[in-house]
């Protein structure tokens, strides 16, 4: 069973624009925005340290279990079309074995 694994850069809005997208597709068993495990604290002598907290665009990860490979490609044309709409930045990474 292919678990993908998409990296994305956008709104949180985005997220969820995606991730109905996904939920919506038939034979996707479980669709989960896991937290980010890197922590991205300043310390003082960091060389980013006193300047604005102001950023762009958060970084998100998303895991989807897809039941075979033919459904994790219509995953991937899907997400790959709704975020060219959506102007998000995204990058796949599949733990399946084709």
């Amino acid at each position: 069973m292919p678990l993908l694994r998409i990296r994305l850069t956008g709104s949180e809005d985005d997220v969820r624009a995606i991730s109905n997208l996904l939920q919506s597709l038939d034979g996707i068993e479980h669709v989960e925005e896991v937290a980010d495990l890197m922590p991205r604290m300043d310390d003082a002598d960091s060389s980013s340290a006193g300047l604005s907290d102001l950023r762009g665009p958060d970084a998100h990860e998303i895991e989807i279990d897809a039941p075979n490979p033919s459904t994790a490609r219509r995953v991937r044309e899907a997400v790959e079309a709704l975020a060219f709409d959506l102007d998000v930045l995204v990058e796949f990474e599949d733990d399946d074995e084709t």
